[in-house]
């Protein structure tokens, strides 16, 4: 999903920083839009899912196989892109249907919803409408099921009495949090100040770190539980501290 997430914007990007005239045709912005919709709204609905999983696992630690069977997460993962594709074709279905008198200079570097809603000189007043509700149904009630879901797994783990397996239970759900925390917050930002209908300099950094520096850092924020890569972590840290200590050492030998 990050791959396709990224390679819907970033290759038209990159290409353009090495053209003067910087130009997308009428069905490549539909495609790209189309791509991109699909995926941020899949991954919103699979982050719900996943917070789901967490639920499971420290809620009903004993009931975890079976409640979360690979039918049920097949399930789950399949209805997450069914849900994102569907909110995309509504999407398609209200841009084929645009009317676009120039100039068409798209103030981004990407075609989103805003921006070419700003170009339109029909009536927009209902793909306006659809894009509040489809902000609402997929932004509002994913976040809500996730906060429902996280304040059960803190009631749970508030009733652990050791330290360490509080620590350990945390754990198990940190990641995740950590990757709902940036996506949902650099979304809102990017979409409250697109609402605005201007696109300035610091929207675009935002938008770029919102559709490309986020989709990089997933894998390296679900990897950091996987053991291995923090033993990898903490021995490269290990090496890099007595490198230090052997390189102040060889200075002051030089000194005296």
């Amino acid at each position: 999903m990050d791959i396709c997430y990224v390679t819907a914007t970033a290759p038209k990007m990159l290409y353009d920083f090495f053209r003067e005239q910087k130009v997308i045709t009428y069905v490549d912005c539909v495609i790209q839009h189309f791509v991109f919709s699909t995926m941020g709204l899949s991954e919103s609905c699979l982050m719900t899912t996943m917070a789901y999983d967490r639920y499971a696992a420290i809620c009903n630690p004993l009931l975890y196989s079976s409640i979360m069977s690979p039918a049920l997460c097949g399930q789950m993962v399949l209805g997450s892109y069914l849900a994102g594709l569907s909110g995309s074709i509504f999407h398609l279905c209200f841009l084929s249907n645009f009317q676009f008198c120039g100039p068409n200079v798209i103030n981004h570097f990407f075609c989103d919803m805003p921006q070419l809603l700003l170009l339109s000189c029909a009536d927009t007043f209902s793909a306006q409408l659809f894009t509040a509700l489809s902000t609402m149904i997929f932004g509002i009630i994913n976040v809500s099921v996730i906060m429902i879901s996280y304040v059960y797994i803190v009631i749970s783990i508030l009733k652990i009495t050791s330290v360490k397996g509080r620590s350990k239970t945390f754990n198990t759900c940190a990641s995740h949090l950590t990757a709902v925390s940036l996506f949902y917050t650099s979304g809102m930002f990017v979409y409250l100040s697109s609402s605005s209908g201007v696109s300035s300099s610091f929207d675009r950094f935002a938008s770029v770190f919102y559709t490309v520096m986020i989709p990089m850092l997933n894998p390296l924020i679900y990897s950091l539980r996987n053991k291995q890569i923090k033993d990898t972590l903490k021995r490269l840290q290990k090496k890099r501290g007595c490198c230090r200590g052997h390189r102040l050492r060889f200075l002051m030998d030089l000194s005296l």
